[in-house]
């Protein structure tokens, strides 16, 4: 963890993270030495997240706080500073990670307002909530924000689910611009795009991890190494999709406004020997 925020003794703030990518994320922090407050639903879950937390970290229970808070909202992501404050003196890694997948349609209201809520305004809420606090501290600090390759090819399936992640990362490259650009600023921001990560969100009525997924800590590791790199688009792979293929099929969804395409082009019948022929690099 060569990264200046991710420093023993510093403090970091996982929200979702009671399971999944956040708490692979909140142990490789506890073990690291840094103290943590994981933000999730459920306290039963919460409870033993945090058993597992204090077994990793050097200082055990003293370095590990919960706090069972609905991201979506504000007024109570706002209580969770404050208490992060009073009890660890402030914030200087903020992962907002918590995230659901209810499915939905475009002519449906149904699953909208709920998804919009936590995937996007959860975000906003907890980096307007931090985000102030954090750039006080005058010392390196690091917002990390849990989008999704869904934001940026947008595939049929789940469109609230899709525009709620393109939001988050339309945020992101606009949070990162503000804290370049601001005087004194030692505040990075970061989109984190997993690749098929087997969770909670993803893994349906599977009890074991198909082949193709990573796991929520090889997600974290990749992640870690990236934000030494310095990356801001941390771009996951996984054990059935490289980089390169990833490439090829965001870059042809850009193309679909610069070729004039219809919308969603590669999933259309008439342009399947095109894509196809796209991404093995011949067209």
């Amino acid at each position: 963890m060569a990264h200046p925020a991710l420093t023993p003794g510093a403090v970091a703030v996982v929200t979702g993270g009671a399971s999944g990518i956040g708490l692979a994320a909140a142990h490789r922090f506890a073990e690291a030495g840094l103290k943590v407050c994981i933000v999730d639903l459920g306290a039963d879950r919460l409870s033993a997240a945090a058993e597992r937390l204090a077994g990793a970290a050097p200082e055990g229970s003293a370095a590990v706080m919960t706090s069972e808070t609905d991201v979506s909202d504000a007024a109570a992501v706002r209580e969770v500073e404050a208490a992060v404050r009073s009890r660890f003196g402030g914030t200087d890694i903020l992962m907002n990670n918590a995230g659901i997948g209810p499915g939905s349609t475009v002519l449906s209201p149904d699953g909208w307002q709920r998804t919009l809520s936590v995937n996007l305004w959860g975000i906003i809420n907890g980096t307007q909530a931090f985000g102030p606090g954090m750039l006080e501290r005058q010392r390196p600090g690091l917002i990390i924000n849990t989008g999704s390759k869904q934001g940026i090819t947008t595939p049929p399936g789940d469109p609230a689910y899709n525009v709620s992640k393109a939001g988050v990362k339309v945020f992101t490259e606009a949070l990162a611009y503000e804290l370049r650009e601001t005087p004194g600023s030692q505040v990075t921001a970061h989109l984190l795009i997993p690749g098929f990560v087997f969770t909670g969100l993803t893994k349906g009525d599977r009890s074991e991890k198909p082949a193709a997924a990573w796991t929520p800590e090889q997600t974290v590791d990749f992640m870690l190494e990236r934000l030494e790199a310095g990356d801001f688009y941390i771009l996951c792979p996984d054990n059935d999709v490289p980089r390169e293929l990833d490439e090829r099929r965001m870059a042809w969804a850009a193309g679909d406004i610069i070729e004039n395409r219809p919308a969603l082009s590669r999933w259309h019948k008439d342009y399947a020997d095109v894509f196809a022929a796209f991404v093995k690099g011949d067209a």
